[in-house]
């Protein structure tokens, strides 16, 4: 159980400081832009990239660093993280997601919750978050079995290149969406817009698995060290 309260505390953490980097660059690139909505995105998606290749190499050997629910959904189905363990993980996660939003406003001043007004919604939206969950869990998949030392660049590059090939701007993290949709700036979600982006990020997590299944086989022999390897102890 001490191992287990390590491993949440780290999930907090983790997708805490990883939405106050989301909210906070956001907030801070559109300050500074000076309506360049370009530049201001570019802001955000260098330190959001940044962000995750540190915070995965500090809390990686600790929980595994998923920071997103799909990811411990995934790891689950396969049979890395015990399905007991699962609420734990994501429930951390969410709340992480949370507190990592309340931190970026009252960095910036802003109100400590504001709703967001901005519109995600659409086909076009939902494909692309699929399409950026999907690879988001390729990326985990293929690279966590044997590259682990090299894991966090690959998160870390690929999520910066979503944010600019996809035109949802690659959440492809249902944590972080729904703290996002608590935050009414630059990388906002209007809550009514959450529920496509879940779906399509839950069947974008779904499909790579399936088809990582096929394309490793004994992938579930290696799952237990997604996304670095790290302690583990079931309660």
């Amino acid at each position: 159980m001490k191992t287990l309260n390590r491993r949440i505390a780290s999930e907090f953490l983790g997708t805490a400081f990883l939405v106050a980097a989301v909210v906070g660059s956001g907030i801070m690139g559109e300050h500074l832009a000076g309506g360049n909505i370009a530049i201001a995105l570019l802001a955000n998606t260098i330190a959001t990239g940044a962000a995750l290749v540190a915070l995965i190499l500090t809390f990686g050997p600790i929980s595994g660093a998923h920071f997103n629910p799909v990811v411990t959904l995934s790891d689950a189905w396969e049979r890395g993280v015990p399905w007991p363990e699962t609420p734990h993980y994501i429930l951390a996660q969410i709340l992480g997601g949370m507190f990592g939003a309340v931190t970026a406003h009252l960095m910036f001043g802003f109100p400590i919750l504001s709703v967001s007004l901005h519109p995600r919604v659409g086909v076009s939206q939902w494909f692309s978050e699929f399409v950026a969950t999907f690879g988001l869990v390729s990326v985990i998949w293929g690279c966590s079995r044997t590259r682990s030392n090299f894991v966090a660049f690959a998160i870390g590059a690929y999520i910066t290149a979503a944010y600019w090939f996809t035109s949802s701007t690659s959440f492809a993290n249902p944590a972080v969406t729904i703290a996002r949709a608590l935050s009414n700036t630059f990388a906002g979600i209007r809550p009514v817009d959450v529920p496509g982006f879940l779906v399509a990020q839950l069947a974008g997590g779904a499909a790579a698995t399936v088809l990582f299944r096929w394309l490793i086989p004994g992938l579930r022999e290696r799952a237990k060290d997604t996304v670095i390897p790290h302690e583990r102890e079931q309660i």
